[in-house]
């Protein structure tokens, strides 16, 4: 009798495989039912897995798009595990060559999946690789060089490829192409991340109630890593400065000893938005000035702090450069430029 498939967490660990994951594996949703948020995504997955399941065919190659931290890692573990398939895990930096690729595929069985995360910065000589393999589930590879090279066809199983990008604007159109469907997470309302916290609670054994669920959420920049990652130091909080159990006021001084304030604004983005306004008067001022003046790489700010920022209200995109809003002025408890211009 064969092995049986691990499930669940056991799944989710054992694909990961690693000891240092095995928390995060656990706090991750094993099943649609258990996902919270992405209602639209959802159902378009839930729609494909159905289908595909009926026909006893693997499922067509997908492609999720949207800031860090939102799900797009769960959401492809959560198709391997719907459809009883493991998961093989890369990133395209890591993916330098076309026998890496050959590696990789040829690994895998029929109807396996292969998530690649942040595909956009997967190198474009191997990118051309993919376009074979994702629709004719073949690879041409190139062996030795000169008078003696000669191409060899590798037939590989009939995979699934889940793409994950943080960039999506920065795929190529010939493999954006080829995704039978593209779909975008975006952030998480104070509500449903408010479930979320509650349900990573119940996980870890930690009791909290409903104003310390919301006070976690309304912080944690409406992406439930980051929420997750909250919950761990302030149960830590709890443990040493409180009763263990967490409420309003608890997850409050917890979090103000991280310096993150009840907008969800850190420590960086602060000094961000600090720097913007004293010493480039709000703006137009470019990103990679920023950058230098807080010591911080451009793409770290472009990727981790400028979405959140944006969205909020906080920044915005100009032709010129980055520009500051009347709301990140009150945030900073500055008057904006043409009011202290106003003043002299």
């Amino acid at each position: 009798m064969p092995d049986e498939q691990p499930k669940g967490t056991d799944y989710l660990a054992s694909t990961f495989n690693t000891p240092e994951t095995a928390t995060e594996a656990a706090l991750r949703p094993l099943s649609f039912s258990d996902f919270t948020g992405q209602a639209k995504t959802v159902e378009r997955l839930q729609v494909m897995v159905g289908a595909a399941k009926r026909r006893g065919d693997a499922l067509n190659h997908i492609l999720l798009s949207g800031p860090p931290g939102l799900g797009k890692t769960t959401l492809s573990f959560i198709l391997g595990h719907e459809l009883g398939k493991q998961v093989r895990v890369t990133s395209g930096p890591v993916v330098e060559k076309a026998s890496d690729l050959a590696g990789l595929l040829t690994s895998l069985e029929e109807g396996d999946l292969l998530f690649i995360d942040e595909i956009h910065r997967i190198p474009k000589t191997v990118e051309e690789y993919l376009y074979t393999a994702m629709e004719d589930f073949r690879l041409d590879i190139m062996i030795d060089q000169g008078p003696n090279a000669r191409s060899v066809r590798l037939s590989i199983p009939k995979f699934t490829l889940v793409g994950a990008t943080t960039r999506s604007g920065l795929l190529t159109a010939p493999l954006r192409s080829r995704f039978t469907l593209q779909t975008r997470l975006d952030y998480y309302d104070v509500a449903t991340l408010s479930g979320i916290v509650k349900r990573s609670c119940g996980l870890l054994e930690v009791e909290i109630d409903e104003a310390g669920a919301k006070e976690i959420a309304g912080r944690s920049r409406g992406t439930p890593r980051i929420a997750n990652n909250l919950i761990n130091f302030v149960r830590d909080y709890a443990q040493e400065r409180a009763d263990g159990k967490i409420n309003r006021n608890v997850a409050s001084k917890a979090l103000e000893l991280l310096e993150i304030d009840a907008r969800g604004l850190d420590e960086m983005d602060k000094r961000i938005m600090r720097i913007m306004a004293e010493n480039y008067k709000g703006g137009p001022v470019g990103l990679g000035t920023v950058a230098i003046a807080v010591g911080e790489e451009a793409d770290t700010l472009e990727e981790v702090h400028e979405p959140f920022l944006i969205q909020e209200g906080y920044l915005q995109r100009t032709p010129q450069g980055r520009t500051l809003t009347a709301k990140a002025y009150q945030a900073l408890g500055l008057k904006g430029y043409s009011e202290q211009t106003d003043l002299l």
